[in-house]
């Protein structure tokens, strides 16, 4: 299958393939087959230069680097890539993070609808909990005085609760499975979080601003890592305070 992080990494950065492949000063057809051709991996020097072109790390580029002694992946940030808002992270990243989890996945929004109409997650969620993937869910209660002020604030009063309501119709038909938890909270939403294993996207809450039009942060859980304990510290706190309203 082709690459899909660096495929990603190279559109958030606003480059082509055409691009890269002048940066670096080879045959666009070689730069197009690090990303269509399954497991081909650059040499060190491309490597490292692709690396510093997108800005994200050679390791989270080319995962089985993290086999070979003579990589090194750079530890010292938990900070993957940041977004300038939800929509600009390529459709390819959330296909791949939501594909790959094998352990653990959290969700704390308001609505998150965009994941069942654009990302089709029911799906994967069936198919993850049947193979003992953790899955947990917090969305918002419609009826809360949380929700109602981040409608006013974004203008869409009745519009997020609108949305609210829908996901949690679809969230009904996975509720009841083994592994998964759904669970509705009335907390002020600072950050919707996204939890696929080791990765974790931060979506900021500007006041007046759609959730999608705000910025994205990409973090990598790491040991000792701060960000990453933070933020979900946050998760763990909404969901202690959620109620399990969906069966279960």
């Amino acid at each position: 299958m082709p690459n899909g992080r660096l495929q990603s990494a190279i559109r958030a950065a606003g480059l082509t393939i055409e691009d890269l492949a002048r940066e670096l000063r080879v045959d666009p057809k070689t730069a197009g087959r690090w990303v269509t051709v399954d497991g081909r991996v650059p040499h060190p020097g491309n490597r490292r230069d692709i690396s510093n072109l997108v800005g994200v790390d050679e390791v989270h580029l080319w995962p089985s680097l993290a086999e070979n002694l003579h990589v090194k992946p750079n530890t010292d940030t938990e900070l993957v890539h940041l977004y300038p808002s939800r929509s600009s992270i390529p459709f390819t990243l959330w296909t791949e993070l939501i594909a790959s989890v094998k352990e653990q996945m959290d969700v704390l929004v308001f609505s998150g609808q965009f994941l069942v109409e654009q990302h089709d997650i029911l799906p994967v969620v069936r198919q993850k909990a049947a193979e003992g993937v953790r899955v947990r869910f917090a969305v918002g209660d419609e009826a809360s005085t949380a929700v109602t002020q981040r409608a006013m604030e974004e203008g869409t009063t009745g519009g997020l609760q609108g949305r609210i309501q829908m996901m949690r119709r679809y969230l009904a038909e996975v509720a009841d499975l083994p592994n998964v938890e759904v669970r509705t909270h009335g907390t002020i939403l600072y950050n919707s979080l996204y939890r696929f294993d080791d990765n974790l996207l931060v979506n900021g809450h500007v006041f007046g601003g759609l959730a999608g039009q705000n910025p994205v942060l990409h973090l990598r859980q790491l040991p000792g890592g701060l960000m990453w304990k933070n933020y979900m510290r946050s998760f763990d706190h909404a969901w202690k305070h959620a109620r399990p309203e969906l069966p279960h």
